[in-house]
């Protein structure tokens, strides 16, 4: 819904979605509409009339940042595109964000239809897919929201973990923030959610560990790496602030944390879409092996109970 409130009222400032959203304003069906509620065909919306100011035609994006989203496609046929999203590019514009990754790709290829399939958060990299046809479109939702889509990535745990293969089964809540900000914690009454972690390569006071989503939902890697005691390098929401403060300092400027596989059937084809770890990631990696021998994470609380 508050994807669809965005799309629908060009122009409205999220804070003021969430706000109507918050006060019961926006009716599905005659029923109080929440930011997760889904849309489907038929339904029908009420929402109140909302006055903005106009604002100035928006600027369209920087040839550079059109360059650079286009040289980072890695597969596209009748149905899919599909890019090796760099780090600071978000999957869409809003929230002060002019454009996003679509919006870029759309500036590329002004003669299709290109749709956002799923979204990776601004700071992580990796296999983003867009749709070129209704059909890419649906189907690949509905392998997403049926649990047959394989998602990896590949992130930076602080500390060591107790197993080198484990699972993470706590259940997440998602909370809105005023201003439209997510936050999401584990909590009893949260959506079911499962994390399979294994681990990668070993390295002082981290682990570079591999997380495979069993669901999807908002932050999930990040919040149970959290939970479980080790969150990841770089999170500046969930994670360690000192220690991220040290890893800056040691060059790494952003979460640690890579989509770096997805895979799925649609139609009688198999697909397969893998990104390498991106270099400044490896780069960091290079200088942890040798500077983070000396380092030692004073927080490490390893649950034992996952």
């Amino acid at each position: 819904m508050d994807n669809a409130l965005v799309t629908l009222l060009k122009g409205v400032p999220k804070s003021m979605i969430y706000r109507l959203l918050r006060t019961g304003q926006v009716r599905v069906n005659g029923k109080r509409a929440k930011p997760d509620t889904r849309l489907a065909d038929g339904d029908t919306l009420r929402i109140p009339p909302v006055r903005v100011a106009e604002r100035p035609e928006r600027q369209g994006p920087a040839s550079g940042q059109v360059a650079e989203v286009a040289d980072a496609i890695i597969f596209e046929d009748k149905h899919f595109l599909v890019i090796d999203k760099p780090s600071g590019v978000a999957s869409h514009g809003g929230s002060g964000i002019s454009h996003g990754a679509i919006e870029l790709l759309r500036a590329a290829r002004p003669q299709e239809h290109l749709e956002l399939v799923h979204r990776l958060d601004r700071d992580t990299s990796g296999v983003l897919v867009f749709a070129r046809t209704r059909a890419g479109l649906t189907g690949l939702q509905a392998a997403i929201r049926a649990g047959e889509v394989t998602k990896q990535y590949l992130c930076l745990m602080l500390g060591h973990p107790s197993k080198a293969k484990f699972d993470v089964n706590a259940p997440l809540l998602k909370s809105v923030l005023q201003g439209g900000e997510r936050m999401v914690r584990v909590a009893d009454n949260g959506k079911p959610s499962l994390t399979f972690f294994r681990e990668m390569e070993q390295y002082p006071s981290a682990r570079l560990m591999q997380a495979t989503l069993g669901t999807g939902r908002t932050h999930q890697i990040r919040v149970h790496a959290a939970h479980i005691g080790h969150p990841l390098a770089g999170d500046p929401k969930y994670g360690d602030r000192e220690m991220n403060k040290r890893f800056r300092d040691m060059g790494l400027n952003r979460m640690f944390l890579h989509a770096s596989h997805m895979s799925f059937d649609l139609d009688g084809r198999s697909y397969s879409f893998s990104a390498p770890l991106p270099d400044d990631l490896k780069d960091f990696l290079d200088v942890l092996s040798v500077k983070g021998k000396r380092l030692l994470w004073m927080k490490e609380k390893s649950r034992t109970d996952f």
